[in-house]
């Protein structure tokens, strides 16, 4: 096992380095009870104190910790970030096999609907999304799902129009198998490999969207330790207090930057073929 590692590692240097970081990432994210100094939400502390021993990355408007709201910061960032992806690939990609399978009238206006979704701007159906349910974690997972859903089931019905030509599962259908047993048994299980490849690379964009959603002020609650909302908060004081929005902005450029690499490091070796197809 350890040689495989070692294998893969040498094989894809930077898909290491961004395991590593998002390795860190989610310990931070679950032992952050135990890592961060304070709580996310402990406001008794000086405003404005600049980055020194108590503090090693300094305190915010409201004398909270900064590195305490980074390090919780991860939590809320990770949860969002694979909730909705993993909500929004897995409808998409069931959405998208069955809709290839069954085709003809049933097929077009499905792709329609698709249209009509990715039509519009992602970050203007994410507003209007957010301002039709309220502002909330749990709704910007919701927005997240439906923004996901439709590029997924593109991407699928592809691939799945593709495995559905083979002789396998032509074989399939002439002796006579239903066809949920076709698409449990012969269509899902090849479309895996592009399914992993959409969860990772999307989580990324995830957390960016949920940054930019809660930077003005519609994702997250502000009491949140979002950090798109902490650089909302730093952006107001930038000149008095600049490491208020330099460190959550550090945190989603290395995590985003990392999520990347390694994306494109699990795309290179689940699937050859998919090699510079997906982004």
């Amino acid at each position: 096992m350890r040689r495989r590692l070692a294998r893969l590692a040498g094989q894809q240097p930077l898909g290491a380095a961004g395991a590593v970081v998002v390795a860190a990432m989610i310990v931070a994210a679950i032992w952050a009870p135990q890592l961060a100094p304070y709580g996310a939400k402990d406001a008794a502390f000086a405003p404005y104190a600049p980055p020194g021993p108590g503090h090693p990355m300094g305190t915010d408007q409201l004398g909270r910790d900064v590195l305490s709201r980074v390090v919780w910061g991860a939590r809320l960032s990770l949860y969002v970030g694979l909730v909705s992806v993993v909500l929004g690939v897995t409808l998409g990609s069931l959405w998208g096999v069955v809709s290839a399978y069954v085709g003809g009238m049933t097929d077009t206006l499905s792709q329609r609907v698709v249209d009509s979704l990715m039509a519009l701007p992602p970050i203007v159906l994410a507003l209007s999304l957010m301002a039709a349910i309220g502002q909330s974690v749990n709704n910007v997972i919701v927005a997240l799902t439906i923004l996901l859903t439709p590029t997924a089931a593109r991407t699928l019905r592809a691939v799945a129009l593709a495995i559905m030509a083979t002789p396998f599962v032509e074989a399939a259908q002439a002796a006579g198998g239903s066809s949920a047993r076709i698409i449990a048994r012969h269509v899902l299980p090849n479309c895996l490999a592009t399914y992993t490849v959409l969860v990772t690379t999307n989580v990324s964009y995830a957390i960016v969207v949920e940054a930019s959603l809660s930077f003005i002020g519609v994702g997250a609650p502000p009491d949140e330790p979002s950090w798109g909302g902490m650089l909302t908060a730093g952006t107001q004081a930038v000149e008095t207090a600049p490491w208020m929005i330099f460190f959550p902005g550090l945190a989603i450029s290395l995590t985003v930057l990392a999520l990347n690499m390694l994306g494109d490091a699990i795309r290179d070796v689940a699937d050859p073929r998919l090699r510079g197809g997906l982004g």
